[in-house]
Parts: structure tokens; C-alpha cells; sequence
């Protein structure tokens, strides 16, 4: 199948026409029916020649992805199962939020990182995603506003949705540069935030890439033991080897990274865990965030049971009586298969009993 055309840069899109012997300002037209118009097909750009239109055709589609499950919850969240051309399922989130419409996207067919807790792992990785088919994920979210003619627009992202960002570096930076455009999406690089779950390499890395983008780090734990029975990769990247990356981007961008940190009962929701937290977070204080998060169950992962509501409570108590700048996150879509992966395993299910 061809490559989505949402994968090209604006810089990318004008180098192509000009390769194809028409006027470079074809491209600003081709953009503006892209990301402003937002149509569907090639043949909708009625501006444009039409042997340009059949190049186009030839060489791209505009949507690589194919909705197969919709499920929208009470509270506004949206979640969307996306097939991809090779058949491979994505999840996509809608999230409304007080500030803006936010969107979750994937980055990876499965993941590898190991999080014993995390549904998106239960595939192990197959590929990566093209950055057309993260872009992909915006625009349908996008045409679900246009339908309804709700006047909304996606004014946020976080890349956070199955598989690790940072293990797709150069296609995820390239979809930043994409939805990031002024003349495209607009979406501001303040209002983006990238998540990783520690490839301490990557994040000096993206320390130097000069991008106002968030960073956010899946922390999960205050020491090694609890964090190595949680994530595998803290074996290859442990807190020590983390924190010395983090300090790298704090010192280098003077950005504020947030630590997510998803409560699970009796595993890393003790109060020595919290002292623990607050004293790794010490040096930190000024540009460090901690979300504590609600764990959703897996029936996978039947070991894990979520934090109780005074355990969460005590844990977000001792941090800030500490400093540390905390906050327990809002749950979404608790009514439909919150967390992330789930649908398309509960799919995956579905189609092997079928078969």
C-alpha cells in the first residue's frame, strides 16, 4: 500500500511537487486541503491540475487507517480501535478536558518495554508506526469534531498511547514536526507531551532537539527493586541511569518534566515508598511534577489491584508536606476499557474465537 501523505513534512510535501515538475506553490495548496479543508480524497482538491491529482494518487493515500471499534463513555472520553494496513490493531483516546480536546496516540504495534502491569505489552512489538499513521490518528479525531459540526478542534496531545515513543524516535519527532506546523494543525508544542519509560539515551537526546514539547517519564516506583519487578527495562536503564538523563534535559532545556507514578496496592503505594519518592524528587522540586495515577485493571495482570482511596490520599500527603509538586490524576472513560490496549486485546479475542 502506499505511503500516507500525512507522513510528509511541509518542507517534504513542497520538495515532492517540485520533483514532479509543478509549480512549488502547489504544495501550500495541497497543505491547506489537507490540514485546513481536511478532505477525505485527492479528488476533492479541486483546485489543482489534474495530472498533479493523478501523481498524488499514484504515490499516496490520505487515511492509511480504518475505524473498527467506537466507544464513547459518559463522561465525553472517546476510545477507537484503528485497523492498520497490514491488518494490525492501534488504540486512539479522546480526552475532553477543562483546557481543550486531548488526544492519546500510539506509537508502536505492541510494545516491549515489559511493564508487568500494562496491557499494551501483552502483544509484543511487531513494527513501528509511520509517522503518517500517528498523524493519521489526529485527523480522525479531527473529522470526528467535523462531522458533528461540534466546532471543536484538537488542541492537545499526548504521546502516550501503546508502545514506548522513544523506541520510534525518529517517526515520532517527525510527527511533531508535522501536527507542530503553524500553517497545518497549530497544535502548540506546549500543549504536546511525549512519555517515556526511561531510554535514558533518548531523552539527552531529545534534550538537544530544541523542541518546546513536554516530557513526561513513566517512574512507577522510588527504587530499583519495586521499579525492575514492575518494568524490564529498568534492568537495561535503572533509576540511577534515568535520573543522571534527567538532570542532562532539566540543566539543558530548564523545561519541567512530569513523573507518572500509577498506584498499585501494597506494590509502591507504602509511605516509605512515598519518603522515598520525595527524596529521589529532592533536587528536583522546582521543575518536577508527580501524577499519581488510578491503575486499571487488567485481567492479565490479575497480581495488581488498584491503591486504596486513603492509601492514595496518605502517599499524595507525604509528597507534598515534602515539596514536591503533586497532583492525583482525573480518571477517563472508566466505563469502557480504559486502559490502554485493552480493546484491542478484548478484540484480538473476540476475532480468535470467531476463527
Amino acid at each position: 500500500m502506499n505511503p500516507s501523505i500525512y507522513g510528509l513534512t511541509k518542507s517534504d510535501l513542497s520538495l515532492w511537487i517540485t520533483e514532479q515538475n509543478e509549480k512549488k506553490f502547489r504544495a501550500n495548496q495541497v497543505w491547506e486541503w489537507l490540514y485546513e479543508k481536511r478532505v477525505t480524497s485527492f479528488e476533492e482538491m479541486t483546485n489543482l491540475p489534474k495530472p498533479l491529482i493523478e501523481k498524488l494518487s499514484a504515490a499516496f493515500v490520505i487515511n492509511p487507517l480504518k475505524q473498527m471499534v467506537v466507544q464513547e463513555a459518559s463522561d465525553g472520553t472517546v476510545k477507537y480501535l484503528f485497523q492498520l494496513p497490514d491488518n494490525h490493531m492501534i488504540e486512539t483516546v479522546l480526552m475532553r478536558q477543562e483546557y481543550g480536546m486531548s488526544v492519546c496516540v500510539t506509537t508502536q504495534v505492541g510494545c516491549n518495554i515489559g511493564c508487568t502491569f500494562c496491557a499494551s505489552g501483552l502483544l509484543k512489538k511487531q513494527r513501528d508506526l509511520t509517522a503518517g499513521e500517528i498523524v493519521a490518528q489526529i485527523m480522525l479525531v479531527q473529522h470526528y469534531f467535523d462531522e458533528r459540526n461540534e466546532g471543536e478542534r484538537v488542541s492537545h496531545v499526548v504521546v502516550m498511547g501503546i508502545g514506548e515513543p522513544f523506541d520510534n524516535y525518529d517517526n515520532v519527532m517527525h510527527f511533531l514536526q508535522i501536527i507542530n506546523d503553524p500553517k497545518g494543525l497549530a497544535i502548540g508544542a506546549r500543549h504536546i507531551t511525549v512519555s517515556t519509560s526511561g531510554l535514558a539515551h533518548k531523552i539527552r537526546e531529545f534534550a538537544e532537539n530544541g523542541l518546546q514539547v513536554n516530557l513526561a517519564i513513566s517512574l512507577h516506583a522510588p527504587n530499583n527493586e519495586v521499579r525492575t519487578s514492575m518494568m524490564r527495562i529498568n534492568r537495561s536503564f535503572p533509576i540511577e541511569k534515568l535520573m543522571a538523563a534527567v538532570d542532562y534535559y532539566l540543566e539543558k532545556t530548564n523545561r519541567r518534566i512530569t513523573f507518572e507514578y500509577i498506584m498499585l496496592d501494597h506494590v509502591n503505594d507504602r509511605p516509605e515508598h512515598a519518603r522515598q519518592l520525595a527524596a529521589l524528587l529532592k533536587d528536583k522540586k522546582k521543575l518536577s511534577y508527580v501524577n499519581l495515577i488510578p491503575y486499571n485493571p487488567v485481567s492479565e495482570h490479575d497480581q495488581y489491584a488498584r491503591s486504596k482511596k486513603a492509601d492514595v490520599l496518605a502517599f499524595y500527603d507525604i509528597l507534598k508536606k515534602n515539596g514536591i509538586n503533586c497532583v492525583i490524576r482525573k480518571e477517563h472513560g472508566t466505563d469502557i476499557d480504559a486502559a490502554c490496549g485493552q480493546l484491542r486485546s478484548k478484540q484480538m479475542k473476540k476475532e480468535a474465537s470467531a476463527s
